[in-house]
């Protein structure tokens, strides 16, 4: 029995409207979700978008925001010594910092996903103070410990015979300081992500290595870290825009003393946007952040990518 051109195109009418309805489907399921979205994107673009626009015409404006001075404000500062000097410290201090916490935050979490499940529960909320702690809270208690008077550091140190520190009256250990309460404050948020990724890394893996005699240290650099690659890299990227960006530890340990050598974007920023009068090379200050976490971003990402092809 042979099938005609009218029988095909009778049998294949059904298919070709299935397919069509489908298509109207998804068209009307996208449309649903760019709606429902809409209010985060106008929530992202008022509180974002609208800013950085706005610190760009900022930042091409003269002191007295009255005459557009084009890039004059950008040339201003990368000739001014002290610009490069907060270049440098603002890279020390994030890049060091986020290195220790990743580093600490990785052997807690292996730390705590090896003790029983009770004895975890309880380590993990206590570990978890210093991050849940508001960071002027935290950061005004480390200020009594360094204080150079009464410092309780110095204190314990004067009991085993060593003379006093002077925690933020010099520029080593004003540097110090500052990064050494970054990582107290910003340990525990690596300790949670690390502590959640090992718990997906399939048991499985760890009992075969075992078997072909692999040791602690083994384990972990041919198993964990590459299962742990992905989600290391994304939590030092949001780590590092976060810590190249505070203000908060900065401004109350050393307000960037001793003589700016402490001195980070946020802070001098806000020393000559706020302090100094002048909004548009404040504002110009706070653009320079950019470029250096667009840098850090593409190769972090690029790490991330690279995973995924491996």
């Amino acid at each position: 029995m042979t099938v005609t051109a009218t029988s095909r195109e009778k049998l294949a009418a059904p298919t070709r409207n299935a397919r069509i309805g489908l298509r109207k489907a998804m068209r009307r399921k996208s449309a649903i979700a760019v709606l429902m979205t809409l209010p985060l994107i106008l929530l992202v673009g008022i509180l974002v978008v609208y800013p950085t626009l706005y610190s760009l015409y900022l930042a091409t404006l003269n002191k007295s925001m009255e005459r557009f001075i084009g890039l004059g404000n950008f040339l201003f500062l990368l000739k001014r010594e002290t610009f490069w000097l907060v270049v440098e410290q603002s890279c020390i201090f994030a890049v060091t910092a986020v290195a220790f916490k990743a580093a600490i935050g990785f052997f807690v979490a292996h730390f705590l996903d090896i003790i029983p499940a009770t004895g975890r529960r309880k380590w993990h909320a206590i570990l978890l103070v210093p991050w849940v702690i508001p960071p002027a809270m935290s950061c005004l208690t480390w200020l009594w410990l360094f204080e150079p008077s009464f410092s309780a550091f110095n204190w314990a140190l004067a009991r085993f015979g060593v003379g006093p520190v002077p925690w933020t009256g010099t520029d080593y250990w004003a540097r110090f300081s500052v990064i050494l309460v970054n990582i107290w404050i910003g340990a525990p948020f690596f300790m949670t992500m690390y502590l959640a990724a090992l718990k997906s890394v399939p048991e499985e893996l760890y009992q075969a290595a075992a078997i072909d005699g692999a040791g602690f240290w083994q384990r972990m650099w041919f198993i964990t870290l590459p299962m742990m690659r992905h989600i290391i890299l994304i939590t030092a990227l949001f780590s590092l825009i976060g810590t190249l960006a505070n203000y908060a530890i900065v401004r109350i340990i050393t307000a960037g003393g001793p003589l700016d050598k402490t001195q980070i974007f946020g802070t001098w920023a806000f020393r000559v946007g706020i302090e100094g009068g002048d909004i548009p090379l404040g504002a110009t200050v706070s653009l320079f952040m950019v470029p250096i976490l667009a840098i850090a971003a593409i190769f972090i990402l690029r790490g991330v990518t690279r995973a995924n092809d491996a």
